[in-house]
């Protein structure tokens, strides 16, 4: 049977959607978009150093 008072206990609110939103807005994380440009930039650089 299932103990209603026990599970109250382990019972923590979910975040509210404004505070969601700024946990994920404030970590800094890399997404594939961020890796192609840094590839993209990398490349063109080479690019000119070989011309030159």
């Amino acid at each position: 049977m299932i103990n209603f008072e026990e599970e109250l206990k382990k019972f923590y609110p979910s975040l509210e959607v404004e505070d969601v939103e700024k946990a994920i807005y404030n970590q800094d994380l890399t997404d594939m978009a961020d890796l192609l440009v840094g590839f993209v930039k990398e490349a063109n650089e080479q690019k000119k150093e070989e011309e030159e």
